[in-house]
């Protein structure tokens, strides 16, 4: 407690940076996502897609753990399996969907605007990951494994077709992009 009142926070293993430091800028966004998803898990669920949604929370904890971690890789033998099982779930999701004919506009039902928040700071979470990975390699310090990026990416293209499928179970159609004037 208030050892960051000057604007300094620790990393694990002790080392000081601005708490506007790439690192801690990368893995508080994975904190964000982690949140939202919590608030998204708050909504009365099916079990599976809570338990699904618990998954992905764990394996982002870790994620930041590691992003909080100089060197951190700890949670490579999760994310690398949890990658192909995001990939596994945006199938199934995609299978039970319309085929795309427009771009479309977050909206719909609140459980489909809430996964459109949670992929625009999963999108988000991903690019404060590779403004890490590009600053950590051009320093000579310990690489941040790009897996955790692919990571994040797949979640954002799962939260997409989640939040077009809670429409569909819904009924409610997408909400089409419409070019004005």
């Amino acid at each position: 407690t208030r050892t960051g009142d000057d604007g300094w926070t620790g990393l694990f293993g002790n080392r000081r940076v601005p708490k506007d430091d790439l690192r801690i800028e990368a893995y508080g966004t994975v904190d964000e996502l982690n949140s939202l998803l919590g608030l998204v898990r708050a909504e009365p669920l099916q079990a599976e897609f809570d338990g699904q949604l618990a998954a992905i929370q764990n394996i982002l904890f870790e994620i930041g753990a590691d992003l909080a971690t100089e060197g951190g890789k700890a949670s490579l033998p999760r994310v690398e399996p949890g990658t192909a099982q995001l990939e596994q779930w945006i199938d199934q999701s995609e299978q039970r969907l319309p085929r795309l004919t427009s771009f479309v506009l977050p909206g719909g039902t609140r459980l489909a605007g809430l996964l459109h928040v949670v992929r625009t700071v999963a999108r988000r979470a991903e690019r404060r990951f590779w403004s890490l990975a590009r600053a950590v390699e051009q320093a000579g310090e310990p690489a941040v494994p790009p897996q955790l990026g692919v990571y994040l990416n797949r979640l954002s293209d799962l939260c997409f077709s989640w939040a077009r499928r809670a429409n569909a179970d819904a009924g409610k159609p997408d909400v089409p992009w419409r070019r004005e004037g």
